[in-house]
């Protein structure tokens, strides 16, 4: 998939600020597809002369004896849309967008390394920029429209480039429980609610928030900034899945549900577990160095009643360089 402006430029022709109109017009009348020529000085774009206005002034009672034989600066857009090379096509497609009307399907100028590259019209812009959304929704998990699996390896290769990352792997325990006991109707409901609180927390931290799949997700962070924002996930959390329980589940904080072996078993309320990992204390060479690392804190969380997230901070002999936060529902 094409995502650089450049990668769907076009060559056009250029010609030099001193030209006369009149041999525009020759460019024009020898190529009757070409929408515009570029007007660049010493290489870098510097107008536009798009065909349609050009004849719209060149075209007037006087126009022809007026400009004819005079400098195209009398004619030409002095202020065209011109964007570098790896400029995303997104991006441009917005710029292009918001540009007066009169201008709306100029062509967008394209540069590489401060010389003119090239052009893209409007609608070879709008159809890759169609292509583009229609494959990114297609990389969203349609239950919280959050970035999946291709997206979160893309973070996870990017962290192993960074001076300081910290990755927090989330998930909901118990919750095969809820969905067994409420229904899977309401188990998305729980897992919805989830994603607003996670991406609320990490869009203050200035992260990005993925969805595994099921009840688990992740977040990066260029940072070790995330305590007061695992307190806060936890926090919220805890308020709001009073919310998805009835009051006798609440007062017993359990339901009842078959275990895998036919047993009736009680189950605790679904609670939140968050791994971090960071690269403070130990370098890692590959995103299953990562995944290894947050599955072994992973498996402590569980092991802990309640909403906890546990990190590797040092924190005494005990914990062997593990801090632990917990709550209660």
């Amino acid at each position: 998939m094409l995502l650089q402006i450049g990668e769907i430029a076009e060559q056009i022709p250029q010609i030099p600020p001193n030209s006369k109109c009149e041999f525009v017009d020759h460019i024009f009348k020898s190529n009757p597809q070409l929408q515009g020529v570029v007007v660049s000085d010493n290489g870098y774009p510097v107008a536009l002369i798009m065909r349609i206005r050009f004849y719209q002034q060149i075209g007037t009672l006087y126009g022809f004896t007026l400009f004819m034989g005079r400098s195209v600066e009398l004619l030409m857009d002095k202020d065209p849309l011109v964007v570098p090379y790896k400029t995303p096509i997104t991006e441009v497609s917005k710029l292009a967008m918001n540009r007066k009307e009169e201008n709306l399907y100029d062509y967008v100028i394209v540069t590489h390394e401060d010389q003119f590259f090239g052009t893209v019209s409007v609608r070879d812009l709008l159809l890759n920029f169609a292509e583009i959304q229609a494959l990114a929704a297609s990389f969203l998990n349609p239950l919280t429209g959050l970035p999946g699996n291709l997206s979160i390896n893309e973070y996870l290769v990017k962290s192993l480039l960074q001076d300081q990352f910290s990755v927090l792997y989330i998930d909901l325990d118990h919750f095969k429980a809820y969905n067994d006991t409420y229904g899977f109707k309401e188990g998305d409901r729980m897992i919805q609610s989830t994603a607003e609180i996670l991406k609320h927390c990490t869009l203050r931290l200035g992260g990005f928030l993925g969805h595994i799949g099921g009840d688990d997700f992740i977040v990066f962070l260029s940072d070790y900034n995330y305590l007061e924002s695992c307190e806060t996930m936890l926090r919220e959390f805890d308020a709001a899945i009073k919310g998805f329980y009835l009051e006798q589940h609440l007062q017993q904080q359990y339901v009842l549900t078959e275990s895998r072996s036919g047993a009736v078993e009680e189950i605790p309320l679904v609670s939140l577990s968050i791994a971090v990992v960071t690269n403070r204390l130990r370098k890692f060479d590959s995103i299953e160095d990562i995944s290894g690392e947050a599955a072994r804190i992973k498996k402590r969380c569980k092991m802990i009643k309640g909403s906890c997230y546990i990190d590797d901070a040092k924190q005494g002999k005990e914990n062997e360089g593990i801090r632990m936060v917990t709550r209660g529902c």
